[in-house]
């Protein structure tokens, strides 16, 4: 079984940038992993999504362009690089992680709640 810490979160100004981490130990192996969000009142929703054979990242419509996924297999860590964060950025941010599937399933489906096994506890994002 995957155990999934996340860190790198903070408080942050409007504009500003931050670097999540999601470390994996345990059975690390995770064929596609995601980083996901949840606001307060709201459904956890997509943020980004990587199949971790290749190098196809997969991102939501609000966070084009202002967030990267990445992921070093020589740490078993996967990253989120967001800039010019914004208010509505603001959320608990998850990683995900499942096992044993092929690069077509993680582009039709990585940015879904449901493709996934494992979680982590979640790290603060708040931007003001």
């Amino acid at each position: 079984e995957v155990q999934l810490v996340e860190s790198g979160g903070g408080s942050v100004q409007a504009g500003g940038s931050l670097r999540l981490s999601c470390r994996a130990t345990g059975n690390t192996f995770s064929s596609c992993m995601g980083w996901f969000r949840q606001a307060p009142g709201k459904e956890r929703e997509a943020v980004a999504s990587i199949y971790t054979a290749g190098t196809s990242t997969y991102y939501a419509d609000g966070v084009k362009g202002r967030f990267t996924i990445s992921r070093d297999s020589t740490q078993n860590t996967l990253y989120l690089q967001m800039s010019d964060l914004k208010p509505e950025d603001t959320a608990m941010y998850y990683c995900g992680g499942t096992p044993y599937i092929r690069a077509w399933y993680c582009e039709r489906d990585g940015l879904l709640v449901s493709t996934y096994d494992f979680w982590g506890q979640g790290t603060q994002v708040t931007v003001s």
